[in-house]
C-alpha cells in the first residue's frame, strides 16, 4: 500500500460525489462526524488515502484514540475503497452505495491522539456487487490497526441506496 500523502488541494471523493451525505465516519454535511477525506492513491494503485487528526474528544484515555473511532475511520474508508473501485471497474459516472457486510479490525497497538493519523487500502477481493478491502491505521510509521471488510453495492429499497 501506497503511503503518499493525497493532494490536499483537490476535493474529497466525499466532497466530489456526497457533499450532502450526513453519514458520521464519511459525511462532509454532518458538523459533528469524523469528516474523512479519502483520495485516489498516487501512482494508479487500486485503492485510496486518507490523512485525518484526532480532536481531544475522540480519545478513549490520555493520549490515546476510541477503539470505536478506529473503526468508524477504518470502515468508512473501507466503504469508500469498495465504491471507487466498482464505479472504476464498471465505467460508472458516479459511485453505487455500498454498505458494510462485514468488517475485522485488528488493534495492533494503542493510536496515539497526535499528528495527523494515515489511512491507506487497497482492493484485496472483488467479485460481482461485494468487494473485500484491505485497510491499515498508521501514526507516522507505526502500524496501530488493520482491518479486512467486504462491501457490497445496493439496490432500489435498501435504506442507503442513493444516500449519496
Amino acid at each position: 500500500m501506497n503511503s503518499s500523502s493525497p493532494d490536499a488541494e483537490g476535493p474529497s471523493l466525499q466532497e466530489r460525489y456526497a457533499p450532502h451525505n450526513e453519514c458520521f465516519g464519511c459525511g462532509v454535511a454532518n458538523p459533528k462526524g469524523l469528516r474523512i477525506r479519502s483520495f485516489p492513491s498516487p501512482g494508479g494503485e487500486e485503492g485510496l488515502v486518507c490523512s485525518w487528526s484526532p480532536e481531544p474528544h475522540h480519545q478513549a484515555f490520555p493520549g490515546v484514540l476510541n477503539g470505536g473511532i478506529v473503526g468508524a475511520l477504518l470502515d468508512c474508508h473501507g466503504n469508500w475503497t469498495a465504491c471507487w473501485h466498482l464505479m472504476r471497474r464498471d465505467g460508472l459516472d458516479r459511485p453505487p452505495c455500498t454498505v458494510t457486510a462485514d468488517f475485522h479490525v485488528r488493534m495492533r497497538h494503542p493510536t496515539p491522539m497526535e499528528g495527523p493519523l494515515a489511512l491507506r487500502s487497497r482492493v484485496a477481493e472483488s467479485e460481482g456487487k461485494r468487494v473485500r478491502v484491505a485497510l491499515e491505521l498508521l501514526a507516522g510509521e507505526r502500524l496501530t490497526a488493520t482491518c479486512d471488510g467486504t462491501f457490497v453495492a445496493v439496490g432500489p429499497g435498501h435504506p442507503a441506496y442513493h444516500r449519496w
